[in-house]
């Protein structure tokens, strides 16, 4: 009996993390500056997403990206992304899940006024801090992008990383 409340208690918990009816409310913010004898580069990256978890294990939205790198050596550009994503996760007990996020879409480049399309896969961690807010980790995934401008060659882009970078977001589910 004490083995079912327990499994009970967990399973209720790990629900609470991210119910179904729920809005998903999260983003990432990134920089990074390269020297380089004198020459130094500098970018910045913030990524707001929005999502409905629909079922229990999955969640639809929208993710955006604003960007910007400001270079000695070359033109300093601005970026945008602007794609929907969908997510699966699995909880694995009150306070740890693991997802995976799919998403696509359009992204541009201020230099040469660059379009194109983005994809990516992206298998993640969830660490549950306290009633829906929490942190998201990981150490990289698949994706695909291709980029065009008015006056360079096309640019395509496939790239699978797995332990070469870490990315940390956060995130807040949202009961309706």
């Amino acid at each position: 009996m004490k083995k079912l409340l327990l499994c009970i208690a967990l399973v209720v918990s790990a629900m609470a993390t991210a119910q179904k009816g729920s809005i998903l409310v999260g983003g990432n913010v990134g920089y990074s500056s390269d020297k380089v004898g004198e020459a130094k580069k500098e970018s910045f990256e913030f990524s707001p997403r929005f999502g409905y978890q629909f079922s229990e294990n999955w969640t639809a939205g929208v993710d955006a990206t604003i960007g910007s790198i400001h270079n000695d050596l070359a033109d300093n550009s601005d970026n945008q992304k602007i794609g929907a994503f969908v997510r699966y996760s699995r909880p694995l007990n009150e306070t740890f899940a693991i997802f995976a996020d799919i998403g696509s879409g359009y992204q541009q480049n201020s230099i040469n006024d660059a379009k194109g399309m983005y994809a990516y896969i992206t298998p993640a961690l969830f660490i549950n801090m306290k009633r829906g807010f929490g942190l998201n980790f990981s150490i990289g995934g698949l994706n695909y992008d291709n980029i065009d401008g008015k006056n360079d060659p096309r640019q395509e882009r496939i790239g699978l990383n797995f332990g070469k970078t870490m990315n940390i977001g956060i995130s807040k589910n949202f009961s309706l």
